[in-house]
């Protein structure tokens, strides 16, 4: 017998109301029925885009759980988070920002049926960062869909930002799961079964939010816990300003290359394993990480 479908649980920023389209369509073909969002718009986004994207919502059969607005501290997602979890219920949760497609190498049922049986209380997920083949930062158009504007994968993440890579997919409902869904303390996923996250955060408009961040962050309009953030976003503006603007594709770092939301990368749960498994803090204020 498989597993009840789990619970999405998600807190959507300000996105084009397009990816919100793509990201629900996604998760439905994979067989989640419960969608639990709830916005959260820093002061700087206008109320045209708000009521757009809530209008969106509701277009697409989701009723948001709830809508806030003001500051961005690093923990706010944490906590909207973990009242939609609180929201939820028992049962399995599926934890994605609104610029993650998760794909899993066999029905969510079977994933989850496979987890219970080997005794695992959550999944783990590995990002996959999506760019264009120019590296170029770009908008994209709903009729072409993300794989054709964002035809590229690679590890940059982890090997540029010096971020952490690692995310919780889906956890049980009484597992407590870290800011960022990147970890759950005391517990270890099955590292040969890890999911690919196909991240498409690099699209038109996040140089300007990763500007933002480092300022707010930096005179404390936004709370942070530790500086991780922060700096990852500095590394990425750092890098498009040595290179013209545009993310370098060609260095083997990153090993961009062709993907689809249609087929697992090849070799990917070796891929996989390799960097979960190795992946540790890269600055001293990290020390705190357990796994």
């Amino acid at each position: 017998m498989l597993s009840t479908p789990p619970a999405l649980i998600a807190i959507v920023g300000p996105v084009e109301p397009a990816l919100l389209a793509a990201w629900v369509r996604h998760y439905r073909w994979l067989g989640v029925e419960r969608f639990l969002i709830a916005f959260h718009f820093p002061e700087h986004v206008p109320d045209q885009q708000r009521h757009e994207l809530q209008a969106a919502s509701r277009e697409l059969g989701i009723i948001p759980t709830g809508t806030s607005t003001g500051p961005w501290h690093e923990r706010t997602n944490t906590q909207l988070r973990d009242a939609l979890r609180h929201r939820a219920g028992p049962g399995w949760h599926l934890l994605a920002d609104a610029d993650e497609f998760q794909q899993y190498p066999a029905p969510l049922g079977e994933v989850i049926a496979q987890a219970e049986k080997s005794g695992h209380r959550v999944v783990g997920g590995l990002m996959l960062d999506r760019i264009s083949a120019s590296g170029r930062l770009t908008g994209w158009r709903p009729e072409g869909g993300l794989d054709l504007a964002y035809p590229l994968g690679g590890h940059l993440t982890h090997r540029l930002l010096h971020g952490d890579p690692r995310k919780i997919v889906l956890a049980r409902h009484d597992v407590t799961v870290a800011g960022g869904n990147h970890r759950a303390p005391g517990h270890r996923p099955d590292a040969d079964r890890i999911c690919a996250v196909h991240h498409f955060k690099w699209r038109s408009g996040v140089l300007d939010d990763l500007r933002r961040r480092v300022k707010h962050f930096s005179t404390g309009t936004w709370q942070e816990e530790t500086p991780s953030v922060r700096d990852e976003a500095g590394r990425l503006l750092s890098h498009v300003g040595r290179h013209g603007g545009v993310i370098n594709t060609s260095d083997p770092r990153f090993a961009f290359r062709r993907v689809s939301l249609d087929r697992m990368p090849f070799n990917w749960p070796s891929e996989a394993r390799s960097i979960v498994t190795a992946w540790r803090p890269h600055v001293a204020h990290q020390q705190n990480w357990r796994q």
